[in-house]
């Protein structure tokens, strides 16, 4: 288990230790990354606004209210 530590100055040496052990990604990796996330929500925009025409549609069409 990790000691408490009260100085502020070894904290941060601490804090500079833990983060050179950091594998950091590539840009490259970071725009890849980026796209995707960007592509799935879009999907899921689709995805979520076809579902949401469709119940729409279906209310409609069995209580005979909507739109």
């Amino acid at each position: 288990m990790a000691t408490k530590t009260l100085n502020p100055f070894t904290f941060l040496q601490q804090v500079r230790q833990e983060t050179a052990k950091v594998t950091w990604p590539s840009r490259r990796e970071t725009m890849i990354s980026t796209v995707m996330v960007l592509a799935f929500a879009a999907l899921a925009v689709v995805f979520f606004f076809a579902a949401d025409q469709l119940m729409a549609l279906g209310v409609e069409l069995i209580l005979g209210i909507g739109r």
